[in-house]
């Protein structure tokens, strides 16, 4: 059955109210008030022009049938222009209302949607778990849920560009220029958005959507969502990262532990016995040379071996230096007491402000710290050349300073010197060493919440620091117990600190 266009069947709804309420006998009034219900109807369903015509219609019939004389028309009726204005008004206001209304529903819709489809691809987000490279499933996700033409992705960080689709041309390069110029923008002509990916305000990537009816709120919230995927996988990468880098740490400080003490044994033995055959005498000089370049070697293993378990304790995530007040000066004159090189000791000169606070600190570390660094000062440093200490209050920390003439330090070595096994290029001609002691000696001070630095130059010569944190009670840490501290030569094994 073939199915009346909306305005013929509004017309004929006028029409049958016209008959039914000229058979009724209604008035004038009554039959005004149907066809304005008639008019508004129209309105509401099919617009404005359907319903001028219905007025048009209306007013016809209101002043043929219903303004006396009936059956005839009144020209320039005062009925007739008022019923006819009012339904015209009465069209266009609802018709206008009816528009409104229709557009905010359709907004509402298309935010419900877009609101189904950004929760639908963050949880997508979600479940891409912790491995793989998020960037190229992040285009598929965005582009089959939002169904674009194509979405790109370049990630600054490993400077590539991620796609799905079929972009247009040009679009890699635009994407790009986004991030570069820190610019979103918006192409008519192919319907695609050009954003940059930003986490605070660092860009970190750009992000182009082709193709589709995408708003500027969507657009924002596509870019948030990448940006915090971006984000949250780098974030995952560094903690794989640090965990692979502490269970090696831990591996590596294990092994340095068993070394030292298989080492150390043996060692002690080779060397108890060069001793003994050199206090003994009666060797001939070839046999004298021959023990006492044992005896050297094995002192030299020894010294290597409880380095390794130096370093092996530091590293052990349990460990915690006894902190106590403590005068560093006491430390430095018991280390400079206990040094077997009497010359190189005489050359030491320890300089203490009238006034010294105490530090925070483990005297056997600080110990420790205190004969590297001048180990190191008396091996690379001229010959008969002073070594000056000092001890002074700066910035709330106790400095303690160890300055030495010799080759400068480049600036591109000052700081990887404190790193383990590495020793400065013009270290090379100097005397041998492990590349552990100044390793230790940082490992030493953070242990404490300090620092560390070196500062070389020609005028000054080199000049370490060590700066360690105040204490703040009375000072308990006295002189008998920082004597104690050099019974072993001045070289203080932080293998009895337990």
């Amino acid at each position: 059955m073939a199915v009346l266009p909306p305005a013929l069947c509004a017309l004929s709804t006028v029409a049958v109210c016209t008959w039914l309420s000229f058979r009724l006998g209604l008035e004038l009034a009554t039959v005004g008030f149907l066809y304005l219900v008639i008019v508004v109807v129209t309105a509401i369903s099919e617009g404005f022009w359907t319903a001028t015509a219905v007025s048009l219609a209306a007013g016809t019939c209101l002043n043929y049938f219903f303004v006396d004389p009936v059956f005839t028309f009144r020209v320039n009726s005062l009925e007739d222009c008022v019923a006819l204005c009012t339904f015209e008004f009465t069209a266009l206001v609802v018709t206008r209302l009816s528009d409104i209304s229709k557009r905010r529903a359709a907004e509402a819709r298309a935010e419900r949607r877009d609101s189904e489809r950004l929760y639908q691809t963050s949880r997508g987000i979600l479940l891409f778990g912790a491995s793989g490279e998020p960037s190229g499933l992040l285009t598929s996700l965005i582009r089959e849920t939002f169904e674009l033409d194509a979405v790109l992705l370049f990630d600054a960080m490993s400077v590539r560009t991620h796609s799905s689709g079929t972009p247009p041309e040009g679009a890699a390069e635009r994407t790009r220029s986004a991030y570069l110029l820190d610019k979103t923008e918006f192409d008519p002509q192919t319907s695609s958005w050009y954003c940059t990916l930003h986490l605070g305000a660092r860009p970190m990537g750009g992000l182009a959507l082709c193709g589709g009816a995408i708003s500027s709120l969507v657009a924002s919230g596509l870019v948030t969502l990448c940006a915090t995927a971006l984000e949250r996988a780098r974030c995952v990468e560094r903690e794989c990262r640090a965990e692979a880098a502490r269970q090696s740490e831990q591996l590596r400080a294990a092994v340095l532990d068993a070394l030292g003490h298989e080492f150390k044994t043996p060692l002690t033995t080779i060397w108890t016995a060069s001793s003994g055959l050199l206090e003994m005498g009666g060797l001939s000089d070839l046999q004298k040379e021959l023990i006492t370049l044992v005896d050297e070697q094995a002192q030299k293993l020894n010294d290597l071996a409880s380095r390794l378990l130096t370093t092996a304790k530091l590293d052990r995530g349990d460990f915690h230096p006894r902190c106590q007040p403590v005068l560093c000066s006491n430390v430095v004159r018991s280390v400079v007491r206990g040094l077997s090189d009497h010359e190189a000791a005489k050359r030491i000169r320890v300089t203490v402000p009238p006034v010294e606070p105490p530090a925070s600190a483990d005297a056997r570390l600080v110990a420790a710290a205190v004969a590297q660094l001048l180990d190191n000062a008396v091996k690379y440093s001229l010959p008969a050349s002073p070594i000056e200490v000092l001890l002074e209050p700066r910035d709330g920390k106790a400095v303690l300073s160890v300055q030495s003439h010799g080759e400068v330090i480049p600036s591109s070595d000052r700081e990887r010197i404190f790193e383990r096994f590495y020793r400065c290029r013009v270290s090379e001609d100097a005397p041998a060493g492990t590349g552990l002691g100044l390793s230790i000696v940082k490992r030493i001070a953070e242990a404490h919440n300090g620092t560390v630095w070196v500062e070389s130059d020609r005028a000054r010569g080199t000049v370490f620091y060590v700066a360690l944190p105040l204490a703040q009670t009375a000072l308990v840490i006295d002189d008998q117990v920082c004597d104690s501290l050099s019974a072993s030569g001045g070289a203080p094994d932080v293998s009895l600190v337990q």
